[in-house]
């Protein structure tokens, strides 16, 4: 699977790190704007840490050592600013992933192989992406990364202890994210069959001790349920990273393509596959997965930059120039779902005297900056409920609040998308499109904001 390790040149890792770390800072606050998983990971990490360990045991809990080491993190004295404190851990995570795959290159394929791969890997547009955000993905790319390089230092050596670094730095990616389990199934297509044996054990080891987090995370699976099927997107995306590997696989040879196809191509592809039975696959579960597409491209450029160099080195340069436009994008608020910071200023712009969730998920609006408008189905709040979004009076209270109002403002999704079916979320939907008129309705990235009245208080 390994050659034994060559020398490593200092260029060939420094140089992508340097580039991936430019690439995170550069506009890491987008502009203030802060998206809804971000807001999730902001309130965690901010409340007691009792309060935290008791609302992980009821939620969210596939994510509880992320919102530990942030909580670690944002206990830091100095007034710092919090998107910094929020999204820096996943640009050296990001860094560090970067410099991981130009030693995997390295040792695969040679010094500008590793170089290429790791120049690739940072300029990658989903790596850029999570490399800005307050979320585990890019530290779980970070571990994995790490720990395939382990790996082949474990199928060389065959000691005990290097297969015990390997698992327990594959575990540790694990407890951050349980997904990433799934990258050991694609070590383990890999390995050559002298190692199949240690790598097995290793990965039962993983497994075993991942156990516990799974079953309490199995018991929290409604937190999922906003998943959907696998649309078309999903599989044209897989496919043309697949059809791109596959490609790249062509042109090489030796241990490389062995272990980063498989990297590349199992852990979405086996996600997609459990998704058939209940919607899970999400692309950024399996962001390392392009430590594979950043290993075959880099080795495939290596290979055709020693025929027409000028060429290639043209083509090349078209290719960055092409992701430019991405690359501003993603460092614009409007390259997320939504911004909360913009939702929770035209809610303080907003003429009303309450404020109603439609569906309640989306008090994750506020979680950064409540409002001060009475929230007319709060029953207990995200921290007092050990929760994420707060629990809910009854729907006959919910109803009696609506009409004891005058004015409301109603925070939904934009239109389209699929609506609860719980009688609060009917309750709501139902007082309001009888008993009051609307007003004025803002569209916002994400959200669609909408004042309504008692008839002739508009």
């Amino acid at each position: 699977m390994a050659r034994p390790a060559p020398r490593t040149s200092a260029t060939a890792v420094l140089l992508p790190v340097a580039l991936c770390l430019v690439l995170g800072l550069w506009g890491i606050r987008r502009g203030g704007g802060l998206w809804r998983d971000e807001a999730v990971t902001y309130d965690m990490a901010r409340r007691p840490l009792p309060d935290l360990m008791a609302t992980l045991a009821e939620a969210d809990a596939v994510h509880g050592l992320y919102y530990l080491l942030m909580h670690g993190l944002f206990q830091m004295p100095g007034d710092l600013d919090p998107l910094l404190v929020l999204r820096l851990p996943s640009v050296l995570a990001a860094a560090a992933a970067c410099g991981s795959v130009a030693l995997l290159g390295h040792r695969l394929a040679g010094p500008r192989a590793g170089l290429l791969a790791g120049l690739v890997f940072a300029l990658l547009p989903p790596v850029q992406r999570y490399a800005q955000e307050g979320r585990s993905y890019a530290l779980v790319c970070a571990l994995v990364a790490w720990a395939t390089y382990l790996l082949l230092g474990a199928v060389r050596s065959g000691r005990r202890r290097a297969w015990a670094g390997y698992g327990a730095v594959l575990l540790t990616a694990c407890l951050l994210h349980e997904f990433a389990v799934l990258a050991a199934v694609a070590h383990l297509v890999a390995l050559p069959r002298r190692a199949r044996r240690a790598g097995m054990t290793a990965t039962l080891t993983v497994a075993a001790a991942l156990t516990p987090l799974a079953v309490l995370s199995m018991g929290q699976s409604e937190q999922v349920a906003w998943i959907g099927g696998i649309g078309a997107g999903a599989l044209l995306g897989f496919a043309g990273v697949t059809l791109l590997g596959i490609g790249c696989t062509v042109l090489l040879k030796g241990p490389l393509p062995r272990l980063a196809l498989p990297l590349l191509v199992l852990p979405a592809l086996l996600l997609l596959l459990l998704s058939l039975i209940k919607p899970l696959y999400v692309d950024r579960y399996v962001l390392y997965g392009h430590l594979g597409t950043a290993l075959l491209v880099g080795a495939a450029l290596d290979r055709l930059l020693r025929r027409r160099r000028a060429l290639w080195l043209i083509a090349a340069g078209a290719a960055v120039a092409a992701l430019l436009p991405t690359t501003l994008h993603l460092r614009t608020p409007e390259s997320r779902t939504d911004d909360v910071t913009a939702i929770a200023q035209a809610i303080r712009e907003a003429d009303a005297d309450a404020i109603v969730f439609m569906p309640s998920r989306r008090r994750v609006w506020t979680l950064t900056h409540p409002s001060s408008l009475r929230d007319l189905a709060l029953k207990g709040t995200p921290t007092a409920s050990h929760t994420l979004y707060g629990t809910e009076v009854p729907a006959s209270e919910i109803r009696a609040r609506l009409l004891a109002t005058d004015r409301v403002v109603a925070l939904r999704d934009p239109a389209g998308q699929p609506v609860d079916q719980t009688a609060q979320e009917i309750t709501k939907r139902r007082v309001l499109a009888r008993y009051f008129e609307e007003c004025s309705t803002r569209q916002l990235q994400g959200a669609s904001i909408t004042v309504h009245a008692q008839p002739g208080a508009c």
